[in-house]
């Protein structure tokens, strides 16, 4: 019996196919990666090895011209978890639909807030052990918003999240429903560092999964070297508890190496440092090695991992 999420995608596929040749649109274009890594994980003093994915994923996105300057857009994207034994292994992940022009860019559906994409990629060890959601409130992805990019006014874009109180992960605490809550961000540059030497964001989220969160976002190049910092402030609502973090990250190229360090902590929450090395085999392909330590305020154990893998993109 063929999977869902294979019915699902083979016919959105499809159907955005016939679309895109009557509305003579891009092609449809189908993406996605696999990140997998033999790790050895010394969890609460009990150490096993895995063979874990990392995020890796699945989709298809498109654009659609539609005269006046109006142009449709859409992405319909799966986590793929390679290390599930469960055989109906897919996830969602961003799926939205929307229009964009000369007014920026509007879409409704399941999504990352804007907070969270404010980050650009200051997040060297993003979807492994050391990934700043591990001490970080805000890396968060909500299924029923609707968000809106303004133009870009040279190198600065802003953008509003809006989260409806029908999201399950809007109810806190011993609500029976959930608030309404709204994300925003105003970013400066390129998060590749490609078109821009610094890239720079302030955000804030209101209401959004539990907490209020206003976090500020920098990086830049340096002699060769890519430093990146965040700072963050998080505030439970069910408590009114407010946390203080920061957040180190440093990245360095010779040749097709790139050797990388990163410290986060969180002020009640804890620590995680990592170190890590990425080896190029070609633009869609990298082997790559890490070593990540949690420290939780919770307990008094270390959590270490230690880890080799291998992504491909397409």
């Amino acid at each position: 019996m063929m999977n869902v999420f294979c019915k699902t995608l083979l016919a959105s596929a499809m159907a955005a196919s016939l679309v895109s040749s009557a509305y003579a649109a891009e092609p449809l274009k189908v993406y996605g990666k696999l990140n997998v890594t033999a790790q050895s994980n010394d969890v609460s003093d009990e150490t096993e090895t895995t063979i874990q994915s990392n995020a890796s994923r699945f989709g298809v996105t498109g654009d659609f011209e539609l005269g006046n300057s109006l142009e449709a857009f859409y992405t319909i994207e799966y986590e793929v978890d390679t290390g599930n034994e469960d055989k109906e292994n897919f996830l969602a992940r961003n799926q939205f639909v929307g229009l964009k022009g000369h007014f920026g860019a509007v879409s409704v559906g399941r999504n990352d807030t804007i907070l969270k994409v404010s980050q650009g990629k200051v997040d060297q060890f993003n979807d492994l052990s050391g990934d700043v959601k591990t001490i970080f409130k805000g890396e968060n992805r909500m299924a029923q918003t609707l968000t809106y990019y303004t133009p870009m006014f040279g190198d600065i874009q802003a953008g509003v999240t809006y989260v409806a109180s029908g999201d399950s992960d809007q109810v806190v605490g011993d609500n029976t429903t959930g608030e309404d809550g709204v994300s925003m961000a105003v970013m400066y540059g390129d998060a590749g560092l490609k078109t821009s030497a610094i890239y720079a964001a302030i955000a804030y989220d209101s209401k959004v999964k539990g907490y209020d969160t206003a976090r500020a976002t920098v990086q830049g190049k340096v002699a060769g070297v890519v430093l990146g910092g965040m700072y963050q402030q998080q505030e439970a609502l069910d408590s009114g508890v407010s946390d203080n973090g920061f957040l180190l990250s440093a990245a360095y190229d010779i040749n097709e190496v790139t050797l990388k360090a990163q410290f986060a902590d969180m002020e009640n929450k804890g620590d995680s440092w990592s170190v890590g090395a990425d080896y190029s085999l070609g633009k869609p392909t990298k082997l790559f090695a890490f070593f990540t330590a949690n420290s939780f305020d919770s307990n008094d154990q270390d959590d270490n991992y230690v880890g080799v893998g291998v992504e491909h993109k397409f």
